[in-house]
């Protein structure tokens, strides 16, 4: 039988990007996001609902992640499903799914239309503005056993 394990999401962040390196100097970022739900109930009144994902970024793109982001910014993910689990200190055991991220897309205006100041390699006011970054695992250098996915 195939398997198949994609994911996507656009939410916003629920923290700081976290950044961290692993022994071989790759870098690795954890951060939270929130995908919010809307609808009508049955009886007409509008609902919401919240799940909030915890994801995982290596490479590059942990590093732009890092250095772009922050809690509240939106961003688009794609990736897939990883299962963690782990012995607590007290001795229990421990598990959670985790999005691994393979690629994203930076949403919404860069600093500048957030009220932040513009950095020096910005666009000039009135040029156009590029379509939005895409980066994807090939920024992962390779070597199986250094990234632990």
């Amino acid at each position: 039988m195939a398997n198949f394990n994609k994911i996507f999401l656009i939410g916003n962040l629920t923290r700081d990007p976290q950044l961290s390196y692993l022994p071989s100097q790759t870098a690795v970022v954890d951060f939270g996001l929130a995908v919010n739900r809307r609808w009508k109930s049955a009886e007409g009144e509008d609902r919401e609902e919240t799940c909030f994902v915890d994801c995982r970024a290596f490479g590059r793109m942990a590093e732009n992640i890092n250095k772009y982001l922050s809690k509240g910014r939106p961003l688009f993910v794609e990736g897939r499903l990883t299962f963690d689990s782990w012995t607590a200190q007290d001795g229990t055991k421990r598990s959670k799914h985790r999005v691994t991220v393979q690629t994203f897309q930076f949403l919404g205006g860069g600093r500048a239309a957030s009220g932040e100041a513009a950095g020096a390699g910005e666009q000039a006011a009135g040029a156009t503005e590029p379509g939005p970054k895409q980066y994807s695992n090939e920024d992962i250098p390779a070597g199986g056993d250094e990234v632990p996915f």
